[in-house]
């Protein structure tokens, strides 16, 4: 789905899973291809504080990628890379042992037979737009799946696709504490 509320060629948006307030917006975004935890929220100081670069708020993401990176090109990853002519922060990145348990994607991402994959975590602090799809692309490895798990100290958990979880009045405030306000 699209993480907006409306969309002119008629894709499911975040209208769908509605209704929500008018006043509700998404912190951050997953482009259409990405899957993941999207908080949405009508506080415009704890939306301003988790989105710009200057707060520097980690976000995790399980990226699946082709090919198999060696360890120089997850260390490459964690110095960070050049995209469009300018460096990335670093990053943490590790390379993953095991497949990591999540839903299968629907639609499936590509397969194919005679080309590995691997895993990989990446946690950055900037949030650039398809930034870890550059960072990967540009180490040779692009992404095949992206999936983010936490913004901030908000984690996915158990929420499968399509489900949404309301935060208790006391998460909110942890939250609003956590972004420093």
């Amino acid at each position: 789905m699209l993480c907006q509320f409306t969309d002119s060629l008629g894709r499911k948006t975040l209208k769908n899973f509605g209704p929500f307030p008018r006043d509700v917006y998404s912190v951050g975004r997953l482009d259409i291809d990405s899957e993941g935890l999207l908080l949405l929220t009508n506080d415009n100081a704890v939306n301003h504080r988790l989105t710009e670069p200057e707060f520097e708020h980690p976000r995790t993401y399980l990226v699946q990628v082709e090919g198999m990176p060696s360890l120089e090109t997850v260390e490459q990853l964690k110095r960070g890379v050049i995209i469009q002519g300018e460096k990335t922060k670093p990053v943490q990145a590790h390379l993953l042992e095991h497949e990591p348990h999540i839903p299968p994607r629907v639609p499936e991402i590509r397969y194919r037979k005679k080309i590995p994959t691997a895993w990989i975590e990446i946690t950055l602090r900037e949030g650039r737009n398809r930034q870890v799809r550059k960072m990967t692309a540009a180490v040779g490895h692009p992404t095949l799946r992206l999936v983010r798990t936490t913004i901030g100290e908000l984690s996915l958990g158990d929420l499968k696709p399509g489900e949404a979880y309301r935060l208790t009045q006391e998460e909110g405030e942890k939250l609003r504490n956590y972004v420093g306000l």
